[in-house]
């Protein structure tokens, strides 16, 4: 039986197909709306969501609705923009549609901005028993874990596993993590868990390589560093996670290894993406990646795009690709809704607007071009930023008016256990 076909859309323009909305796929859609195209978003999720702030639903700082938005809410004023709810099968590239769990989809144009995961390794154990921080539904678990975890230490204060909680991965997410975790403790332990032992609260912030936030500056490095241990982070570094079996973490130094005992690991240290059936297999490069021109069109491919962090592009600057980063997804979406229809395209250069992250409230660390941030400025910088960036009004206005509360007033209300997280 041939698939059911989606969307009967009118024939006398062009068809875009986007896979995923997230920071590319949304500014695509965003730049392209007044043009004479038909725009399809695909994404398996009904909701935006911003990244960047996930850590804070995971420590009761957010609660969800603040940082997602509905697809349909952010483009039902635009009648040439359609939502498909539905996970993608295949690209069939010959008949110039892609195949869903829900039926198929012609395009003329297909842009594929599916972003990343988290990326294990192939570790079974740590897949099974660790935590990622990728989407709204990791942070919402982290959330109920950590509670559950603290309400169990109420009742078992000996027990040090309950309460050590270990973040792999010391990029701007693992920061913000241990940070948010140390400040949480310091601040609400022993107001709202008196019966739990503070002095065995332990934060662990495991890296691989030598220095915390490789990607930026040696004075955002070192004074990550100082602040994390001056919270009460304990940081080792030149270290690999090998396995988790949800009570023992095993990690190795040198030619050495070693075990701690903690039944909380949350993994951010390695992404890579997902492998879409029907791509060239020659396209794929590291993290699975596809290689794009500087046309952001797939090496090999006529009519397919991508776009985001799925999007590999060398530059001078950038050997290894492009960063997956939010500024580049941004800026490859709307550079490439300018140029998708034009016979004569211009190249997409990356502009670096710098690097920031945040250690815990009122603190954090920013490299904007040449100038260095950090403390209360740095702090102001990035909360700007990050306000800006967020899709919706009402998503901007809710998460600044809490931030403001929490800056006189560190309260955590979101305390909620609404799931039952088990590993």
């Amino acid at each position: 039986m041939k698939p059911y076909r989606l969307l009967n859309l009118p024939q006398d323009k062009p068809t875009i197909v986007i896979i995923g909305g997230g920071f590319a796929g949304i500014n695509f859609i965003k730049t392209i709306k007044s043009q004479n195209c038909n725009v399809v978003l695909v994404d398996k999720h009904n909701y935006h969501q911003f990244q960047p702030l996930l850590y804070q639903v995971a420590i009761s700082g957010l609660e969800p609705d603040s940082i997602v938005a509905p697809f349909r809410k952010l483009f039902n004023q635009t009648r040439n923009i359609h939502f498909v709810m539905g996970e993608v099968l295949k690209i069939n590239r010959a008949e110039k549609c892609v195949e869903l769990n829900v039926g198929t989809l012609s395009y003329d144009k297909l842009i594929i901005a599916a972003g990343n995961k988290t990326n294990f390794y192939g570790n079974e154990n740590m897949e099974k028993k660790a935590f990622g921080l990728k989407d709204i539904n990791d942070a919402l678990n982290i959330r109920s874990w950590i509670l559950q975890q603290l309400e169990k230490a109420s009742l078992e204060p000996q027990n040090k596993a309950l309460t050590h909680f270990v973040v792999a991965g010391a990029g701007p997410a693992g920061i913000e993590m241990a940070g948010a975790l140390a400040e949480f403790c310091s601040k609400l332990l022993a107001k709202d868990y008196p019966r739990v032992n503070k002095n065995y609260f332990q934060i662990t912030l495991i890296e691989g390589g030598g220095q915390l936030l490789a990607a930026m500056s040696k004075k955002a490095q070192n004074t990550a560093l100082e602040v994390l241990q001056k919270i009460g982070v304990n940081v080792i570094v030149n270290t690999i996670v090998k396995d988790f079996d949800g009570t023992r973490i095993t990690y190795v130094q040198g030619d050495k290894t070693f075990s701690l005992y903690a039944e909380t690991l949350i993994w951010t240290a390695g992404v890579n993406c997902a492998v879409i059936d029907g791509i060239h297999s020659e396209s794929i490069t590291f993290q699975n990646r596809l290689a794009v021109s500087e046309y952001l069109k797939v090496k090999g491919e006529k009519d397919i795009f991508a776009i985001g962090d799925i999007a590999y592009l060398e530059t001078k600057e950038f050997p290894k690709g492009l960063p997956m980063v939010a500024q580049s997804a941004i800026q490859q979406g709307t550079h490439l809704a300018k140029h998708i229809l034009k016979e004569n395209p211009t190249p997409f250069i990356y502009k670096d607007k710098g690097s920031m992250a945040t250690i815990g409230m009122k603190n954090a660390v920013a490299d904007v071009k040449s100038v260095f941030f950090q403390g209360k400025s740095g702090w102001f910088l990035w909360s700007i930023i990050h306000l800006i960036s967020i899709t919706s009004f009402k998503n901007r206005l809710t998460t600044g008016i809490n931030w403001i509360m929490k800056y006189f007033s560190y309260d955590k209300a979101n305390q909620l256990i609404i799931r039952n997280v088990k590993k």
